[in-house]
């Protein structure tokens, strides 16, 4: 690469770049959909995708997962329980209508505000622990600090400890292999929160409430749509997560 100055100087340089590849996700031998991810922590990605689209309840959901990559990209195939094989069905029937634009067809536009559970837990972070979450981040995110274009989700401790995190180009796909690698290991969120690198969007809104996760930190600003998604599951929101200041929506 060329390093151009505001002098115009230039320079030769060398950076390392995130990959993006297609990481193409089969439930049960069906084609449900292609993501455009980071190809590491994929078999947590598979879990947290799953439980995101409300295919399984839990982690014992899962029969198996198989990673194949090729040379175009990767291939995630998942095996669930029979007995969800119906949810595989359903949710496939209505993904089918979708367009690049979003959403068409009442049907769709149902089940893009589907219900969501209430949380049945609460934080007992502080905005101390807030502050000190955000502070220590930066030292779980290697391939941030390598490439400076990846997001991090992080599950931290009710006083702010960062107890895991995962990357991804996407910020939902970090959300989600967050959630998958905590139903895989059995964590909780102990009062704690999740802490995202990114704009607090609905669809990250509706992941904590379906992870039960009681508190999501984001460091951009939110939606009016994730605002009330939030209040109506009972996922509290800290917003413009910053070293000197958190909104609280």
């Amino acid at each position: 690469m060329t390093r151009v100055g505001a002098d115009g100087a230039c320079a030769t340089t060398a950076r390392a770049l995130a990959d993006e590849v297609p990481i193409a996700v089969e439930f049960n031998g069906v084609g449900y959909a292609v993501l455009m991810a980071t190809p590491v922590d994929l078999v947590d990605l598979a879990y947290g995708f799953a439980r995101a689209e409300r295919l399984i309840d839990a982690a014992v959901d899962v029969v198996d997962v198989d990673v194949h990559r090729t040379d175009r990209g990767v291939i995630v195939r998942v095996t669930i329980a029979d007995r969800l094989g119906e949810r595989i069905v359903e949710r496939v029937r209505h993904r089918v209508a979708e367009s690049s634009c979003g959403l068409c067809g009442i049907e769709n536009l149902e089940q893009a505000v589907r219900p969501l559970p209430r949380v049945a837990t609460t934080s007992d972070a502080d905005d101390a622990a807030v502050f000190y979450a955000l502070a220590m981040l930066r030292d779980h995110q290697p391939l941030n600090r390598a490439t400076g274009a990846v997001h991090a989700a992080a599950a931290c401790s009710a006083t702010g400890e960062v107890r895991l995190a995962r990357e991804d180009v996407g910020r939902h796909n970090a959300f989600d292999k967050l959630i998958g690698a905590m139903l895989r290991g059995g964590g909780e969120w102990d009062g704690g929160f999740a802490l995202l690198t990114s704009r607090c969007s609905y669809e990250l809104v509706e992941k904590a409430a379906l992870a039960n996760c009681p508190m999501l930190v984001t460091i951009s600003a939110p939606t009016t749509l994730a605002v009330a998604r939030a209040a109506a599951a009972g996922v509290a929101l800290r917003v413009l997560a910053r070293a000197d200041a958190i909104l609280v929506p």
